[in-house]
């Protein structure tokens, strides 16, 4: 299977200032959970889009994305990664990468020579990390409270 996926490049501040007031009004709507129906304002036009609930969810965080200046890469789960794509992910070496597969840390496959990654299992990996680093880092800042170095 071919990754397809959509890669943006940061936005401009113009679409950045755009992305940043259409995802404040979006936010209530998102936070409701409720699918949405837009109505095209252009003239002519009397085009409806309908979103469900999870696209209203994902377009708002796309908004916040975009308004903070960064791109947005957008990968569907079941797409298969490369090695050098699932390093990006996970902003490690290849290298080290293939060290979780062979280790059997990360599930993949091999086509030919080639390995194969799913992009939920590198979410997976990547999600249980972050948790582990996030449980870490709280541990390090109630030792510097306890020792009083000024940690909030």
């Amino acid at each position: 299977m071919t990754m397809t996926a959509y890669r943006e490049l940061p936005p401009s501040p113009r679409d950045a200032e755009i992305a940043r007031h259409t995802s404040q009004l979006l936010a209530k709507y998102a936070a409701e959970a409720k699918p949405l129906s837009f109505r095209i304002n252009e003239p002519e036009s009397a085009d409806v889009i309908d979103l469900p609930e999870g696209a209203v969810k994902l377009l708002h965080e796309i908004l916040e994305i975009m308004a903070a200046g960064r791109g947005v890469t957008i990968i569907p789960v079941n797409a298969e990664l490369t090695t050098v794509q699932a390093s990006d992910i996970l902003n490690v070496s290849r290298p080290y990468l293939i060290k979780l597969l062979e280790e059997g840390v990360i599930p993949h496959r091999k086509v030919g020579r080639h390995r194969r990654v799913l992009t939920k299992d590198i979410m997976a990996y990547k999600k249980s990390i972050d948790a582990k680093r996030k449980k870490i880092l709280e541990q390090l800042t109630a030792e510097a409270q306890e020792d009083g170095l000024g940690y909030y």
